[in-house]
């Protein structure tokens, strides 16, 4: 699968565990976020993973801030995007299960990079379970 990641400063180090973690679960990875801890603005680095997202260039995004809210609310305003805050691992697998959630948005300063990792983990393995659910998310779009 095709994964893309970004964050901001406050993301860089669980961005780089995370990419190790991705590629060694056999999937390539493209990194649109920082690689340095100085201040950036998120929206710049979301807006090319929800773009490969919602065009179906990526399978998968990943997406890290301090509370999550900013990439979230960021990504969700593309098109095809499904842009899931997750703060546990069984957030993460309901997003996948029943929102068919195709972005995860991590807070890197409210869970601990296990977590993280552990989230990641399951949400790329994570099956959308369909049936009742589909018809849910088919009214998710405004347009």
């Amino acid at each position: 699968m095709n994964i893309v990641i970004g964050n901001d400063h406050a993301g860089t180090e669980y961005k780089q565990a995370l990419v190790e973690l991705i590629e060694q679960m056999g999937h390539s990875v493209q990194n649109y976020g920082t690689d340095d801890n100085a201040s950036v603005d998120y929206p710049d680095h979301v807006h090319p993973v929800a773009k490969d997202v919602a065009s179906g260039i990526a399978n998968y995004g990943v997406l890290i801030c301090g509370s999550g809210n900013g990439v979230c609310m960021t990504a969700n305003k593309y098109q095809n995007v499904r842009a899931a805050l997750c703060w546990s691992d069984e957030i993460a697998v309901l997003g996948r299960s029943h929102n068919d959630a195709n972005i995860i948005c991590i807070p890197a300063r409210f869970v601990s990079l296990d977590e993280a990792k552990l989230m990641v983990t399951k949400f790329i393995n994570e099956p959308f379970e369909g049936g009742r659910h589909q018809n849910r998310v088919n009214k998710i779009p405004c347009a």
